[in-house]
């Protein structure tokens, strides 16, 4: 019988942070209005040279690490995103190849 498991998470967002009192200095808004029709205060957008596969490699690495595995012990790497970093090819293989994770099927969902 073969089946699939997650053994471990991680998570990686970039750090630089957007408020609505940014967006608030540069056009007519408030944080108020914004909140109001949005529900955010503050977004993340990456910096230069950033892209998904980055903040999935980081946080697979983090992953790795909690659960005590080796990025070759890998099976599958699934990025699941509606932004990947080019249309081809699909940010789990950038992921995969920056891991190192050699024998795992990839792809993006």
């Amino acid at each position: 019988m073969t089946f699939s498991r997650i053994v471990s998470t991680g998570m990686s967002v970039p750090e630089n942070i957007v408020t609505n009192e940014d967006i608030a200095k540069r056009v007519e808004t408030s944080d108020e209005w914004i909140f109001t029709r949005t529900g955010i205060h503050e977004r993340r957008v990456s910096a230069e040279g950033e892209a998904t596969s980055t903040f999935a490699t980081n946080a697979s690495r983090q992953a790795l690490e909690a659960a005590g595995m080796d990025p070759m012990d890998l099976q599958c790497l699934i990025v699941a995103t509606i932004t990947p970093d080019l249309p081809f090819p699909a940010s789990a293989c950038l992921t995969q190849e920056a891991l190192g994770a050699k024998r795992a099927a990839a792809f993006d969902i």
